[in-house]
């Protein structure tokens, strides 16, 4: 039987650390979704609030099914928060609702990464769901220009992961920065914060190693091929 030795020793560590990050953000949006905010502000309020401070009046909040399915929506300038962040008074609503806002700011401020990323999403998309099967092709039926074709569509759905790093560290430093410049919380209830949005943080980290070991992982295969 064959073992792909290089999808052990490369993607499989960086699956269990998906995992992992996976957990923990759902641990901690859990235990901070439990601790209400002294003002009482929900997460819709609190969105409204750092919007309005920063002179942006043309973007809409709107609720979305789900849980942890909050995002910013550049095409239609929409911030559609889920039911526990769009009505809920807690910590965590509050953290997440202002990461999606610093998401509109970067939009309305022109931040270079976010019109970037927006501009690679067609390339991702494509990439993702096709490049690799068309690589694991032209590796089973030696054709080096599907090959090189597979690993080129998959390469820009890397590039996609890896500016989406800046885009969301950039959000959560200004959630932060926006949240204590306007006294939407108090100093321990942005430590609860802090720890809400670094735990995000760790799956666009883990999803971007994951993309980088499968793709190099494609490019040793297809070295060893040759």
């Amino acid at each position: 039987m064959y073992i792909d030795m290089y999808y052990l020793i490369l993607v499989v560590p960086t699956i269990f650390l998906s995992l992992w990050a996976q957990f923990m953000v759902k641990s901690a949006f859990s235990k901070y979704s439990r601790v209400k905010c002294s003002r009482g502000i929900t997460g819709a309020a609190a969105a409204q609030i750092l919007m309005d401070a920063n002179n942006i009046s043309n973007v809409r909040i709107e609720p979305v099914a789900g849980s942890l399915t909050d995002h910013y929506d550049p095409a239609h300038r929409v911030l559609r928060l889920s039911q526990p962040v769009y009505d809920e008074p807690s910590i965590a609503a509050v953290g997440v609702a202002a990461h999606e806002t610093g998401h509109a700011i970067q939009h309305a401020r022109g931040y270079g990464p976010l019109g970037l990323r927006s501009f690679l999403v067609p390339v991702a998309n494509i990439g993702s769901s096709i490049g690799p099967w068309l690589a694991v092709a032209g590796l089973v039926m030696s054709l080096e220009p599907l090959l090189t074709v597979g690993i080129i569509l998959f390469a820009g759905a890397v590039a996609f992961y890896l500016i989406t790093l800046p885009v969301e560290f950039n959000a959560s430093s200004r959630a932060l920065a926006i949240l204590k410049q306007n006294d939407v919380l108090t100093g321990p209830e942005l430590v609860g914060v802090r720890k809400v949005l670094t735990a995000a943080a760790m799956t666009y980290v883990a999803s971007a190693l994951t993309a980088v070991m499968s793709l190099l992982r494609l490019i040793l295969l297809s070295r060893r091929r040759r």
